[in-house]
């Protein structure tokens, strides 16, 4: 963090993005109220942490009559969602044996309190919830699951770090280090971090601490880096990984390739640092969006295993989830799933192109060479399979500094984590780049694999220094007869950028450090 730069579109991404997410959010409501007419649905208040009012409601299996117990899943909502949220999905799981409580988490619409960002008092909540749930409802003690989206799924898995009663999770699209996913590279990720900031205020009531950690982070105010970064680890569910560990649960964990808030990357490191049973699913997509149309009650990948994880690991069912692959990768290129063994067998072999010479380029002009608009590239991306795209051999090299790997035999199935080993010179302390990885056709037409943000402080200009930079991990399959290309820039809407006026910056490639970047490959 620094005299960070970043244009003021930002803010009216971040808004309208809060509008239409609320928006999405009240559509659910109609459902929930004929759902509760027909006596399925029961609206309940419940006392979280400290005595806080929790707005919540209650599926139970049709003809529970108090004779059994059924085991019991913690639903808390995403971040600017009503209660209703997850109605579709709890009466699916209620019609499988459930019993399902989802509640609106503190600080949001009607529930009570200031949000907390998965503080301590979020996390408290899962448990109040709980010890309601065994008191009020035919709820199993032995057999307690919880499950979210997004920011629910982010306290559901420091839930179960602390409470030894979870014995599964599910958490689809979120965070296991909060710092990594808005912060990555010492860069602000300021479109995500706007689009929380605008929900927040919109629907919620953000707690003096959260408005002053938003204000540091956008201010870029490097005297408060350490402190934010603690804020963040304290809420991160790689922070507590061993008491994760230790307690057991099993771990269901579910992302997109281009989740523009909580990137692939964290969860699949966090993923490898799991000891006891787990499974890890990537899909296309941004933020959430593999999981919408389960949230509207039709057919979903995501939630049909997330019903088989629970069935497994709460209800005791031998459906054969646990004998699978545990992880499953469908790639941005074609329409199935793979299975590996674990995380590192994803890119079995590696390819690596050299970033020969040196290279100088100014800063402070965004040379079209991007990483898209939150949600509407990676939607786009989704469903079209067209990622956001620029011309190569058009790009200003007096902005940018350009890569190209000679044209391929074979279709190169990219897989995993690209990683970028270079050697920097900055004309000033302070600075900013972004490293792209596209597809290049026979026409010079890139489309964007993947990319990341990197920012480095305190440096004295004029003096060389490495950098290791990972970019988002992909599955992507390059068509045969096309170019990989590295590209280099130093503005994205994505990203606050720190480079002072009249920066520059110089890639170069010593012979006794050389540069490259090392693309993982699935074996043919």
């Amino acid at each position: 963090m620094g005299n960070g730069r970043n244009p003021l579109r930002t803010s009216a991404v971040g808004a309208l993005s809060a509008t239409l997410i609320a928006a999405a959010g009240l559509g659910l409501a109609p459902a929930a109220q004929a759902a509760d007419s027909s006596g399925g649905v029961r609206f309940v208040d419940i006392s979280g942490d400290g005595g806080t009012t929790l707005k919540a409601n209650v599926v139970t299996p049709a003809g529970a009559d108090g004779t059994r117990a059924y085991p019991l899943i913690v639903l808390p909502t995403s971040w600017g969602l009503p209660q209703v949220e997850y109605l579709a999905q709890a009466q699916k799981l209620a019609n499988s044996g459930y019993v399902v409580v989802s509640y609106n988490v503190r600080g949001f619409w009607q529930s009570g309190g200031e949000i907390d960002v998965a503080g301590p008092r979020d996390t408290a909540d899962v448990s109040r919830v709980i010890d309601w749930a065994l008191a009020n409802t035919p709820a199993d003690a032995r057999k307690v699951g919880v499950a979210g989206v997004s920011y629910g799924a982010g306290i559901s898995l420091l839930a179960a770090a602390h409470d030894k009663r979870i014995k599964a999770v599910a958490a689809l699209s979120g965070w296991a280090d909060l710092t990594t996913s808005i912060y990555s590279g010492r860069t602000e990720h300021v479109q995500a971090a706007a689009l929380l900031d605008g929900v927040g205020h919109i629907v919620g009531r953000p707690s003096a601490e959260t408005q002053q950690v938003f204000k540091d982070f956008f201010g870029s105010n490097l005297s408060k880096e350490q402190d934010l970064i603690a804020w963040g680890k304290k809420r991160s569910p790689e922070t507590h990984v061993d008491q994760l560990d230790k307690n057991g649960a099993a771990v269901f964990l579910a992302n997109t390739w281009g989740d523009t808030i909580f990137s692939a990357n964290q969860y699949a490191k966090f993923y490898e640092e799991l000891t006891g049973p787990k499974r890890l699913e990537f899909r296309p997509g941004d933020h959430a969006t593999a999981e919408i149309t389960g949230l509207l009650g039709l057919p979903n990948d995501v939630w049909t295993d997330t019903g088989r994880w629970f069935d497994h690991y709460l209800a005791g069912k031998d459906n054969g989830i646990d004998r699978e692959q545990p992880v499953q990768l469908k790639s941005r290129s074609t329409g199935g799933y793979e299975g590996y063994p674990d995380w590192k067998s994803v890119g079995a072999t590696s390819r690596k192109i050299a970033l020969k010479g040196t290279t100088r380029i100014h800063t402070n002009v965004d040379s079209g060479a991007d990483g898209g608009v939150i949600f509407l590239s990676s939607i786009l991306d989704q469903l079209t399979r067209i990622p956001p795209m620029a011309s190569i051999p058009l790009l200003p090299r007096y902005w940018t500094a350009v890569w190209q790997s000679e044209r391929s035999t074979s279709v190169q199935r990219v897989r995993g984590t690209v990683k970028l080993h270079t050697t920097v010179t900055g004309t000033k302390e302070s600075g900013t780049f972004i490293a792209y990885l596209y597809d290049v056709g026979p026409l010079g037409v890139g489309k964007l694999v993947s990319n990341a943000p990197y920012t480095f402080h305190g440096r004295t200009p004029g003096e060389p220094f490495g950098v290791d930079l990972d970019l988002f991990s992909t599955a992507y399959d390059v068509p045969a007869g096309h170019r990989l290309a590295v590209v280099v820039d130093t503005v994205d809407p994505l990203y606050i950028e720190h480079n002072p006026s009249g920066a520059q910056l110089t890639f170069s490639s010593p012979e006794h450090d050389p540069s490259y970047v090392s693309v993982p490959l699935r074996e043919q």
